[in-house]
């Protein structure tokens, strides 16, 4: 047995290692670490006995106290839920003015149609609801069926010429290319383009006056501000869902295009549904 050598300064002996000429001591641990080092075994068991920690073939003790961080996590999910549903049901069993005119639910309505809007609706309408040529801009004040919240709730249950709803919205304009002469449809065409801008040929806007209260204005108005009961859009306003060139416009009269929009009650249900409406009628150019 090797006898310690003892350090001449501090008078501890060391501990037999040396590197480099210097000598390492073998002084004791502080007493402050070694009851901190006792304290966390200490604390360790005590934590194993009262929550989980000692793991299991497929899960972990449960602990004397039955607490988990993942349990209080579902018991406030629970909750959430529990008073989302309760909202919910109000929305289900209240009439669209009804929730509207109660400040907490047609805020929670907004927020639960964005959501539902993000999901179902963006592809069509664009994600701030600006709309895209062929599908109408939620933003502004022109509505091709009324923008009020019945009207849009409307719109909305039973969608534009959808097949599988017997209460869609529906209308039909025709193809002109069979009824009207090539220059009588220019005509027209130059007339409409006068409404809101200047035709490539003014000579034709008279004659297309005419052609127009004869075959057009029956849906239109004579007026040319259309007739939300037939979905006629308003051709005064400058704002066009097929473009607004002339040729656009000749395009439009002689093969009409007719955009469809799904019937949502029967996919979402009531309670989404208007809440899409309320959403959709506080963009800013609801009624």
């Amino acid at each position: 047995m090797t006898q310690k050598e003892i350090d001449k300064v501090s008078g501890v002996s060391t501990t037999g290692h040396e590197w480099d000429g210097i000598k390492e001591l073998d002084n004791p641990m502080p007493r402050w670490w070694l009851w901190t080092f006792y304290g966390t075994i200490v604390f360790a068991i005590i934590y194993a006995i009262l929550y989980p920690s000692l793991p299991l073939i497929t899960t972990s003790s449960s602990g004397v106290r039955e607490w988990s961080s993942r349990g209080v996590f579902w018991q406030e999910v629970n909750r959430v839920t529990a008073e989302r549903q309760s909202i919910l049901d109000q929305i289900k069993a209240k009439d669209i003015h009804e929730i509207a005119a109660d400040e907490n639910l047609r805020q929670f309505a907004i927020a639960g149609g964005a959501a539902a809007f993000r999901v179902n609706c963006v592809q069509c309408h664009g994600s701030g609801a600006q709309g895209a040529p062929g599908y109408p801009n939620l933003n502004d004040d022109d509505w091709l069926w009324g923008g009020s919240l019945d009207d849009i709730l409307q719109t909305i249950r039973h969608g534009v010429r959808s097949p599988d709803d017997s209460e869609t919205r529906e209308s039909q304009m025709p193809a002109f290319a069979d009824v009207l002469e090539p220059q009588q449809i220019r005509e027209v065409a130059a007339y409409v383009v006068s409404l809101t801008g200047k035709p490539r040929d003014p000579s034709l806007v008279e004659a297309g006056r005419q052609v127009f209260v004869d075959n057009c204005a029956v849906c239109h108005g004579e007026d040319a501000k259309g007739n939300r009961e037939f979905g006629a859009p308003n051709l005064t306003d400058a704002i066009w869902l097929y473009g607004n060139d002339e040729d656009a416009i000749i395009r439009q009269v002689s093969h009409p295009k007719h955009g469809v929009m799904p019937a949502w009650e029967n996919r979402l249900g009531d309670t989404t549904v208007k809440q899409l409406a309320i959403f959709v009628h506080s963009l800013g150019g609801g009624e």
